[in-house]
């Protein structure tokens, strides 16, 4: 004789009564607070819309630790004589570790017979065979912590030029250190200074490309490497890469006359923790006017 869906959906609502009082605790059992009243007004009039498919999830203790691990449970409106939906997850498992656990019990519910209620029989499996993914899991984290940790390096170059004025140049210069994920800045006008961080390849590049075919009036005064076991971005002095001008001396109508504040630039270098380098690109000691 066939089933019939009213059927079903009485044997899921007594599924779920005997789960609550199997797991009355408050966070055991997560279940809308509508779903059952929704799929019990359905039952009283069969003629309207179908209710939306019972989802609950169910937190089971495993071991003596007593290791949280979420059942969580989609039933097609014709369970039990169709398969429920079933997974198993845990903050304590890594992810092959999750996959293997709900493989095996995938398996272990294909094994049973059909047409029966399931839910339970899934929760005791759960509870009887997380723990050697839990254990197992534990000892990757373990191996992991072990392993040596790779360290990157924050390079940072500081380039001095006798000037810098052209603006394909200069749009050169940003474009490669956008391109290659440098910060910085670049400091237009007489003297030019460009200072660029990230990783050190990537500084390598930039200077390659910058300083062909041939900028004669250019050189690499000052190169820092700082190392860390996380990211580099966190070394970092600057956040962008900006373009840098300040009040200039001398008459603007005349290119080779445009020369830049240093007192100004040696005020920005203090402020990014960088005021050493003024006298490594100058020869002088920067000082500040009171």
């Amino acid at each position: 004789m066939a089933v019939t869906l009213q059927e079903c959906l009485e044997l899921q609502l007594l599924e779920v009564e005997m789960l609550l009082s199997m797991f009355p605790k408050k966070g055991e059992i997560h279940l809308d607070e509508d779903a059952v009243p929704r799929v019990q007004r359905y039952l009283r009039n069969a003629g309207g819309a179908l209710p939306p498919q019972l989802e609950y999830s169910i937190a089971i203790d495993v071991g003596e630790a007593k290791v949280k691990v979420e059942l969580q449970v989609l039933l097609p409106h014709m369970y039990p004589h169709v398969a429920p939906q079933l997974f198993a997850r845990s903050s304590a498992l890594h992810r092959e570790q999750q996959l293997q656990l709900n493989t095996c019990l995938a398996s272990h519910m294909s094994s049973l017979d059909s047409g029966e209620l399931c839910v339970y029989e899934a929760v005791q499996w759960v509870k009887e065979n997380s723990l050697p993914y839990l254990e197992n899991s534990k000892i990757s984290s373990e191996s992991a912590s072990k392993e040596v940790v790779v360290k990157e390096t924050l390079h940072r170059m500081w380039i001095y030029s006798h000037h810098i004025y052209r603006q394909e140049l200069r749009k050169k210069i940003f474009d490669c250190a956008k391109k290659l994920n440098l910060t910085g800045f670049c400091l237009t006008g007489k003297p030019g200074v460009i200072c660029v961080e990230g990783l050190r390849e990537n500084c390598d590049e930039f200077w390659r490309a910058i300083r062909y075919p041939n900028w004669k009036h250019i050189s690499c005064k000052h190169v820092e490497n700082v190392e860390t076991e996380g990211s580099v971005d966190n070394l970092r002095l600057f956040r962008v890469f900006e373009d840098l001008q300040f009040q200039a001396h001398g008459d603007y109508g005349l290119r080779n006359d445009y020369h830049m504040d240093l007192g100004q630039f040696l005020e920005f270098l203090k402020q990014h923790q960088s005021g050493h380098v003024f006298q490594i690109l100058f020869g002088v000691e920067g000082k500040l006017s009171d």
